[in-house]
């Protein structure tokens, strides 16, 4: 049975994130990608960059099982690990030897906004203590701007998260970059994206 699971979003996006990660990357290592649901984004991108180790992961067992099946029908089983089983806020991360030793980079796509501000808070925290200096870790998603909604379409969509689960919404850039006064990172860049979203980078310190 075809375990394999599909996004849409991630047909829309992968493009466009992939371009800007082609200027952000390193030349070698490895690239631990967080809450890589389908698997989609993790296949494409390790094709697209075959210097680096990209190591995908999710808590959820379904889209694991999506995540290897995307591995093996793209034929990267030789090159690319088997996701793991990581949930941001049970620290500290089960992170492979391989992937500690020559950890250049994080991606997190579409998590934020879907989890806890705890969750988020997790993620800069890890990321922190994983990281070696000048490190990148690389969010992106919608968010909102000194209070305010960036879009018409974003307020809808933050409004029906928040009604499915009272700790799940579009996070504050005002927020992260409070958070950031404490923790060893900067902000690098902030770049909008297709459909009213924002890649932030913030680089280890």
């Amino acid at each position: 049975m075809d375990q394999r699971l599909f996004f849409p979003a991630t047909e829309r996006n992968r493009e466009p994130i992939g371009d800007l990660l082609e200027t952000l990357l390193p030349a070698d290592g490895s690239v631990l990608e967080i809450a890589s649901g389908s698997g989609e984004h993790a296949i494409t991108f390790q094709r697209r960059f075959p210097q680096l180790l990209w190591q995908a992961s999710d808590p959820d067992p379904d889209h694991r099982a999506s995540i290897n099946a995307w591995i093996r029908h793209a034929e990267l089983a030789g090159v690319m690990p088997d996701a793991l089983d990581l949930d941001v806020e049970q620290r500290p991360w089960p992170l492979p030897t391989a992937v500690v030793e020559d950890l250049k980079a994080m991606v997190c796509i579409n998590l934020l906004h879907i989890s806890p501000a705890t969750c988020t808070e997790a993620l800069l925290q890890e990321a922190c203590d994983r990281l070696p200096t000048n490190g990148l870790l690389i969010i992106y998603g919608p968010f909102c701007h000194n209070g305010c909604h960036t879009s018409a379409s974003n307020a809808a969509f933050d409004a029906s998260l928040r009604q499915r689960d009272p700790r799940w919404g579009l996070r504050d850039l005002d927020w992260i970059d409070a958070l950031l006064t404490h923790h060893p990172m900067n902000l690098d860049g902030r770049h909008a994206m297709p459909a009213n979203n924002t890649t932030l980078v913030l680089r280890r310190r």
